[in-house]
């Protein structure tokens, strides 16, 4: 859909204010790309509602009138997820940004879906509260549960699939429904919540949210493990949880990357395949005998050095650098585009995946670098290229090809927490076979007219 009738545009600006909307060349060339190397096609127009019923009034408009939306959060997608694929109206929810309510006795918060992560802990820390999902980027709460995103804390906290208690969902006939409950627990019919989150935008808008949280730790202990080889460090994650020593988090990172941030934060890091360790707890006692065990077992799997009782200005230093290593590999690259492959597999066959990922990144001999996080299964590759050179990006798309399908092939999955969105379509009826036809079946139901995300998950 190339542009919008002035009749419908009148109507989007009844709805929301002319403040509200706009078809201005700069702001439809801003919702053209995330952070990723796909690029949308230009929308016609792009709306931002600040509440549940605006929402309703423009998805039943844009319903009746056959016009193709995209939500879009803060634009941190790495697939291409929020970018319009077929022109139409961009629904931007940056502006439904209201903590609506902290119910600390409940460990609980409701809020709209453009709350930015960062700031929804910043707020909630004087109450001795957090949300624990920690994807890196500051995304906004309503793109993380349309990605079910995860990140560096998921292996002791879980995705945001675990915090999300009930949705407030807007259908794509304007509908309102309400799943879930503030109940801790229900066996009550079938999961809807589940059935929204990582659903990408495609079954409906997320207006409003209510989400499980945790106390803050009463202490951290970072670590920091270095190895001689990948195969080493690789095992030892495996040993470590299967040891149940729980780990906060656990990022597995290659000399390669260790040495772009040596470079650019000035770390000091000794440059060898290495494990970031965190472990949360209630004492300093307690986290050191979880540190001592799990220095015993680092160093039966040949750990060269195990350094933790890192101080709170450093350990924040080394968390943050890991956080914009994905940043860090663009500017070490000028005039490079980045291919970043997410791919997860069960723990016990993460040595394997990490050899195998780089053998392929040598083989095609171009930039890659292999890190992820460990403790979950997640792996990432991030690798570097020119999309304008075909023979050169061709190489990245190989390596993702192969990475993807060992992934599929180990019983793994084609994303571990970056959804599918443009990039990963192609793989989804290789992972999920006759449940691919359930998925479509249930986005026909919902959507019968395919307004909703188009061109997301389905090819």
């Amino acid at each position: 859909m190339k542009s919008l009738r002035e009749d419908q545009k009148e109507r989007l600006i009844e709805i929301v204010g002319p403040e509200d909307f706009s078809t201005g060349q700069s702001n439809l060339e801003l919702h053209l790309h995330d952070i990723s190397p796909h690029t949308g096609v230009l929308p016609s127009g792009v709306i931002w509602p600040t509440t549940t019923e605006e929402v309703a009034k423009v998805l039943e408009f844009t319903y009746l009138e056959n016009i193709p939306v995209t939500p879009w959060g803060a634009g941190t997608s790495t697939e291409g997820n929020p970018l319009s694929t077929a022109g139409g109206l961009v629904i931007n929810l940056t502006r439904m940004d209201r903590i609506l309510a902290i119910r600390e006795d409940d460990l609980q918060v409701d809020v709209q879906p453009g709350v930015l992560r960062k700031e929804l802990n910043r707020k909630l820390s004087a109450s001795g509260l957090f949300f624990p999902v920690d994807p890196g980027a500051d995304a906004t709460i309503g793109g993380m549960i349309a990605n079910n995103a995860s990140g560096v804390q998921t292996v002791k906290y879980g995705a945001t699939k675990d915090f999300v208690m009930q949705l407030t969902i807007v259908l794509p006939d304007g509908n309102i429904i309400q799943t879930g409950t503030h109940a801790h627990k229900s066996s009550s019919g079938y999961d809807l919540t589940r059935l929204f989150i990582g659903s990408e935008g495609t079954l409906g808008i997320v207006t409003k949210a209510t989400l499980r949280l945790c106390g803050i730790p009463a202490c951290h202990l970072a670590a920091t493990v270095t190895f001689e080889s990948l195969e080493s460090a690789s095992e030892a994650v495996v040993l470590l949880i299967a040891s149940g020593m729980e780990p906060a988090a656990l990022e597995l990172l290659t000399e390669e990357l260790i040495h772009l941030m040596n470079e650019e934060k000035n770390l000091n890091l000794v440059e060898k395949p290495s494990l970031f360790c965190e472990f949360h707890g209630i004492s300093t006692a307690a986290l050191e005998e979880t540190a001592a065990l799990s220095r015993e077992i680092c160093e039966d799997c040949g750990a060269l050095e195990f350094i933790y009782a890192i101080d709170e200005k450093e350990r924040k230093n080394l968390w943050q650098a890991r956080h914009d290593a994905w940043e860090t590999i663009h500017r070490a690259h000028p005039g490079k585009e980045t291919l970043i492959v997410d791919a997860a597999i069960p723990i016990s066959r993460f040595p394997e995946m990490v050899s195998f990922s780089k053998q392929q990144v040598l083989q095609q001999g171009v930039p890659g670098y292999v890190f992820g996080h460990a403790g979950d299964g997640n792996l990432h590759i991030v690798l570097v290229g020119d999309p304008e050179n075909k023979e050169e990006w061709q190489k990245l798309e190989t390596i993702n090809h192969q990475v993807v399908e060992q992934a599929i092939g180990l019983e793994g999955t084609c994303t571990g927490e970056h959804g599918i969105g443009i990039g990963k379509r192609k793989f989804m009826r290789l992972e999920h076979g006759e449940s691919y036809d359930i998925m479509k079946k249930i986005k026909n139901m919902l959507d019968p007219k395919d307004l909703m995300n188009p061109g997301k998950i389905f090819i």
